[in-house]
Protein backbone atom coordinates (compact mmCIF):
# COMPACT_ATOMS: atom_id res chain seq x y z
CA UNK A 1 0.00 0.00 0.00
CA UNK A 2 1.48 3.70 -0.94
CA UNK A 3 2.28 6.07 2.09
CA UNK A 4 -1.45 8.33 2.11
CA UNK A 5 -3.38 4.41 2.15
CA UNK A 6 -1.41 3.67 5.68
CA UNK A 7 -1.57 7.47 6.67
CA UNK A 8 -5.04 6.97 6.61
CA UNK A 9 -5.65 3.25 7.98
CA UNK A 10 -3.23 3.78 10.80
CA UNK A 11 -4.81 8.12 11.52
CA UNK A 12 -1.03 9.56 11.00
CA UNK A 13 0.17 11.78 9.09
CA UNK A 14 2.18 11.11 6.26
CA UNK A 15 4.54 13.78 7.57
CA UNK A 16 4.68 11.20 11.06
CA UNK A 17 5.46 8.31 8.87
CA UNK A 18 8.92 9.52 6.98
CA UNK A 19 9.61 10.59 9.99
CA UNK A 20 9.21 7.33 11.85
CA UNK A 21 11.59 5.59 8.58
CA UNK A 22 14.26 8.15 8.89
CA UNK A 23 13.98 7.14 12.26
CA UNK A 24 14.28 3.70 11.33
CA UNK A 25 11.53 2.68 13.11
CA UNK A 26 9.93 0.99 10.19
CA UNK A 27 11.34 0.16 6.73
CA UNK A 28 8.84 0.33 3.93
CA UNK A 29 9.77 -1.62 0.72
CA UNK A 30 10.54 0.21 -2.48
CA UNK A 31 8.80 -0.24 -5.90
CA UNK A 32 10.58 0.00 -9.00
CA UNK A 33 9.51 3.75 -9.92
CA UNK A 34 10.57 4.23 -5.81
CA UNK A 35 7.68 4.90 -4.55
CA UNK A 36 7.16 3.66 -0.66
CA UNK A 37 5.35 -0.03 -0.33
CA UNK A 38 3.67 -0.71 3.12
CA UNK A 39 3.07 -4.14 3.76
CA UNK A 40 -0.64 -4.62 5.53
CA UNK A 41 1.31 -5.86 8.72
CA UNK A 42 3.08 -2.26 9.22
CA UNK A 43 -0.43 -0.79 9.86
CA UNK A 44 0.06 -2.59 13.50
CA UNK A 45 2.94 -1.11 13.79
CA UNK A 46 2.36 2.04 13.43
CA UNK A 47 -0.50 2.00 15.61
CA UNK A 48 1.46 0.82 18.34
CA UNK A 49 3.86 3.78 17.29
CA UNK A 50 1.37 6.31 17.20
CA UNK A 51 -0.52 4.95 20.71
CA UNK A 52 2.71 4.71 22.57
CA UNK A 53 3.40 8.58 21.41
CA UNK A 54 0.01 9.15 22.64
CA UNK A 55 0.65 7.61 25.86
CA UNK A 56 3.74 9.92 26.37
CA UNK A 57 6.34 7.96 25.14
CA UNK A 58 9.75 8.92 23.39
CA UNK A 59 10.59 7.84 19.85
CA UNK A 60 13.62 6.11 21.19
CA UNK A 61 11.66 4.46 23.61
CA UNK A 62 9.43 2.90 22.00
CA UNK A 63 12.26 1.97 19.43
CA UNK A 64 13.65 -0.32 22.67
CA UNK A 65 9.83 -2.00 22.37
CA UNK A 66 9.35 -2.28 18.40
CA UNK A 67 11.45 -4.98 18.07
CA UNK A 68 9.73 -7.26 21.04
CA UNK A 69 6.46 -6.04 19.18
CA UNK A 70 7.32 -7.55 16.32
CA UNK A 71 8.44 -10.64 17.23
CA UNK A 72 5.41 -11.31 19.54
CA UNK A 73 7.31 -11.07 22.84
CA UNK A 74 6.26 -7.83 24.45
CA UNK A 75 4.50 -9.17 27.28
CA UNK A 76 1.53 -7.72 28.60
CA UNK A 77 4.04 -7.97 31.96
CA UNK A 78 6.27 -5.48 30.12
CA UNK A 79 3.70 -3.34 28.93
CA UNK A 80 2.28 -3.05 32.70
CA UNK A 81 5.26 -2.28 33.42
CA UNK A 82 6.19 0.26 31.10
CA UNK A 83 2.78 2.14 31.55
CA UNK A 84 3.44 2.27 35.38
CA UNK A 85 6.89 3.74 34.48
CA UNK A 86 5.15 6.05 32.53
CA UNK A 87 2.50 6.97 35.68
CA UNK A 88 5.29 7.44 37.41
CA UNK A 89 6.89 10.00 35.43
CA UNK A 90 3.74 11.92 34.62
CA UNK A 91 3.29 12.24 38.99
CA UNK A 92 6.38 13.51 39.12
CA UNK A 93 5.63 16.16 36.30
CA UNK A 94 2.86 16.64 38.03
CA UNK A 95 4.29 17.54 41.06
CA UNK A 96 7.37 19.89 39.55
CA UNK A 97 4.19 21.78 37.62
CA UNK A 98 2.41 21.83 41.11
CA UNK A 99 5.54 23.69 42.80
CA UNK A 100 6.56 26.04 40.23
CA UNK A 101 2.37 26.82 39.95
CA UNK A 102 2.77 27.55 43.54
CA UNK A 103 5.95 29.75 43.28
CA UNK A 104 4.08 31.67 40.37
CA UNK A 105 1.45 32.33 42.77
CA UNK A 106 3.75 33.50 45.19
CA UNK A 107 5.07 36.06 42.90
CA UNK A 108 2.11 37.11 41.89
CA UNK A 109 0.61 37.89 45.40
CA UNK A 110 4.06 40.04 46.40
CA UNK A 111 3.38 41.41 43.08
CA UNK A 112 -0.18 42.40 43.75
CA UNK A 113 1.14 43.83 47.25
CA UNK A 114 3.38 45.90 45.79
CA UNK A 115 0.72 47.86 43.40
CA UNK A 116 -1.08 48.07 46.46
CA UNK A 117 1.45 49.84 48.41
CA UNK A 118 1.99 52.21 46.20
CA UNK A 119 -1.21 52.96 45.26
CA UNK A 120 -1.81 53.84 48.71
CA UNK A 121 1.51 55.84 49.24
CA UNK A 122 0.27 57.73 46.37
CA UNK A 123 -3.34 58.88 48.18
CA UNK A 124 -3.12 62.25 49.75
CA UNK A 125 -3.11 62.39 53.07
CA UNK A 126 -1.52 58.86 54.02
CA UNK A 127 1.49 58.67 56.59
CA UNK A 128 2.45 56.89 58.72
CA UNK A 129 2.28 57.60 62.43
CA UNK A 130 6.32 58.86 62.62
CA UNK A 131 5.32 61.27 59.34
CA UNK A 132 7.18 59.36 56.78
CA UNK A 133 5.46 58.10 53.96
CA UNK A 134 5.06 54.06 54.04
CA UNK A 135 7.83 52.41 52.06
CA UNK A 136 7.97 48.70 51.28
CA UNK A 137 10.23 46.84 53.78
CA UNK A 138 9.03 43.27 52.47
CA UNK A 139 11.65 41.65 50.17
CA UNK A 140 10.95 39.86 47.02
CA UNK A 141 9.89 36.35 47.47
CA UNK A 142 12.48 33.34 47.85
CA UNK A 143 13.57 32.20 44.11
CA UNK A 144 14.81 28.86 45.62
CA UNK A 145 13.68 27.47 47.99
CA UNK A 146 15.87 27.00 51.83
CA UNK A 147 18.08 23.60 51.47
CA UNK A 148 18.12 21.08 53.64
CA UNK A 149 21.15 21.65 55.63
CA UNK A 150 23.12 18.32 56.38
CA UNK A 151 24.25 17.71 60.31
Amino acid sequence: MQISELAQQASVSVHALRHYERLGLIHPDRRVNGYRDYPARMRREVVFIAMSRQLGFSLPQIALRLDEYRAGTLGIDDMVQALQARVDAIDQQIAALQSQKSTVQAHQAWLRGQLLKKQRSKTPGRQTPSGAATASTKPWPRVRAPSARKP
